[in-house]
This record gives structure tokens, C-alpha cells and sequence, in this order.
């Protein structure tokens, strides 16, 4: 078992300052050099800031505050970190379950692409919020001030186009939106890069899960929803990728799991237990369980680790956002490889 970390980072700040501040964080940090070698050298700049101006233009100012913590220009940290125009991405894996009391979700990739970053922040400008950080910029999943949690499902690539990454769009909706109404409405007028499923719900017990391609957007809706890494709703079936059987198999184990009830404690422990059918540990084909993300809407309450971890962040996150902080600064766990 190899080492695994990821860093804890509270901020209360202006959009510029946190971004000058994980600026200053990530200096001299593998994870630059890591960006610099998956993304763009060059994006088209002012394209990008028209739709960020439209969507969250705070954002703009977080970028500028990244550029300045690094030390390098605008066009580069947008280059960077954006998430618009970012060459494809294969094989992401996520599965979650949404129901009108929890939220539970795992995050499956590679750590070798991983930020190891979860952030909870705090700015005049947005709504607070708390998630594991994607491209600095984006989020994996998380939740805000207002109840809402959100988490990103790749599907595939098919008709992949110039846009915003979905890792993007959670962190907008997440900064932007105080119900999974407004998260669907706002994810309607983005224009997505490819084809992902965002997996929603709000503390007002609204649940849905939105198929999003770069041509059209579907929404499911339900008691209890399920969601993996394929399009369900027949009319973006023809997007899926050819070999979607693992996903399908992963569907079928979550519905089975909504017949047993169990409560949120008991459905976080199942899926971040390395004996889990749906916790892998292929990571070298970009397939293995990183992290669980939970969260319960009455209780405010976060609950997540990574893997092969004994430490869990169990947080009230209303009580962090009325200036309450954590003492945690990291997670420590284990990549175990077949």
C-alpha cells in the first residue's frame, strides 16, 4: 500500500484571495506541473471570459488571484485552471445514491490525476461551500451554504466540443444555486464539453439527476435515484460509450441497495469499505475509489474520507459556515494497486 493524502484547506476570503492564496499554497507543487502537462498551453481567452462573466464571474477574480500566487499571467493560470477547452478525459468512474435525507457518492479515477485538495471556503461573492477540489478550480462533488450537493458521473466523449468541464459546472452550481431546480435550470444553459451525469439534491428533498451532452440536456426525477457512469433516459442512450456493462452492473447493485433502507451512516460506511462492490482499486486503467463524499440535508451534516482510511471528516457544516472551523488539515490513507 502506497501512501494517499489529501489536504484540508479552509478559507474565508474575498474570490481574489482565495485564489492568491491557493496560489501561494500549490507553488512548487507537483500538481502544477501536472496541469501544465494534461492541459492546453493556449485556450481561447476571451471566449472564456464571456461565459465565466455570464456564469459565475467571480470566478474571473479567483483565476486572477491564482495568476498572481503563482506568479504567472492571466492567460496562463486561465490555461491552467479554467476548465474551458480542456483536452478529453477517459474512463472516470462515480457512483452515488440520492435520496430525500442523504446524499452518498464515490469518486473513482487515478491519484496520479488527483488535486488531493478538499476545500471549504467562505466569500462575499458566492455561497459558501465544501468539496474535493478538480483542476483547483472545479469540484469533484460537494454541498453548499444552502443545502444543495451536486457530484459529476463521466458518460463519454461522443460529440465532445470546445465548453466548460463538469468539474466546472458542480462548482458553479455549487457557488450560484440554493435548489436543485435552479442547479437543473443553470445546467440547461451551460455548454457542456461532453457527455456527464450530475447527480443532485437539495435540503427541501428535491432530488434529480442531469444527463447532460453537449447537444441536449435530460432530467431525471424520482423517490430514491441511482447514479453511474451511462445516460439512462432513452433519448441520449445513442451517446453512451459502446462497453457500459461495469456501469450497469453498479446501477443495478445501488437499486438493490434502496430496498434495505439503510440510514446515512450505514450506506457511507458501505460504499467506503475496500470489500465493497462498488469501492475498486484499478488504478492503473483509471478506475479506482479515491474518496467518498456524503452528505446528510437535516443534519447539515458532511460526512467523507478517502481510501484506506480511518479517518473520517464528519462535519456540521452549518456550524463551519456560521465561522465554526474544523482541526483537521489532512486525511491520510492507502493506494492498494491489484
Amino acid at each position: 500500500m502506497r501512501e494517499f493524502t489529501v489536504q484540508v484547506l479552509q478559507m474565508r476570503e474575498s474570490s481574489f484571495r482565495i485564489g492568491l492564496n491557493m496560489g501561494e499554497y500549490i507553488r512548487n507543487k507537483p500538481i502544477v506541473k501536472l496541469l501544465e502537462a494534461i492541459t492546453r498551453t493556449e485556450i481561447d481567452y476571451q471566449n472564456m471570459k464571456c461565459i465565466y462573466s455570464s456564469f459565475a464571474p467571480h470566478l474571473l477574480d479567483e483565476l486572477e488571484g491564482l495568476s498572481q500566487g503563482l506568479e504567472i499571467s492571466s492567460s496562463k493560470a486561465a490555461a491552467l485552471f479554467s476548465g474551458y477547452d480542456v483536452p478529453k478525459m477517459e474512463s472516470m468512474g462515480c457512483s452515488s445514491i440520492i435520496t430525500k435525507d442523504y446524499y452518498v457518492r464515490n469518486y473513482d479515477f487515478s491519484p496520479d490525476f488527483y488535486d488531493g485538495i478538499f476545500s471549504l471556503i467562505q466569500s462575499n461573492t458566492s455561497f459558501a461551500s465544501a468539496g474535493y477540489n478538480l483542476q483547483l478550480l472545479g469540484r469533484h462533488d460537494g454541498v453548499n451554504q444552502e443545502g444543495l450537493v451536486a457530484g459529476l458521473h463521466f458518460v463519454s466523449n461522443n460529440g465532445y466540443t470546445t465548453g466548460i468541464s463538469p468539474w466546472v459546472a458542480i462548482r458553479v452550481i455549487l457557488d450560484q444555486c440554493s435548489s436543485v431546480d435552479d442547479a437543473i435550470n443553470m445546467l440547461k444553459e451551460m455548454p457542456h464539453a461532453a457527455c456527464y451525469n450530475f447527480s443532485l439534491g437539495d435540503k427541501k428533498g428535491s432530488i434529480a439527476v442531469v444527463e447532460a451532452s453537449p447537444e441536449k440536456v435530460h432530467v431525471r426525477r424520482g423517490e430514491v435515484l441511482s447514479c453511474v457512469n451511462h445516460f439512462q433516459d432513452d433519448r441520449l442512450k445513442d451517446k453512451n460509450r459502446v462497453s457500459i456493462g461495469g456501469s450497469v452492473q453498479r446501477n443495478r447493485h445501488l437499486q438493490d441497495l434502496f430496498k434495505s433502507k439503510l440510514t446515512h451512516d450505514e450506506m457511507f460506511d458501505h460504499f467506503r469499505r475496500g470489500d465493497s462492490p462498488i469501492f475498486f482499486t484499478n488504478y492503473e486503467e483509471l478506475f479506482g475509489t479515491l474518496h467518498t463524499f456524503s452528505y446528510s440535508y437535516n443534519k447539515s451534516r458532511i460526512l467523507t474520507t478517502i481510501a484506506h482510511s480511518n479517518q473520517v471528516l464528519d462535519i456540521n457544516f452549518k456550524d463551519w459556515v456560521q465561522g465554526e472551523d474544523i482541526d483537521r488539515d489532512f486525511i491520510q490513507g492507502g493506494i492498494v494497486e491489484k
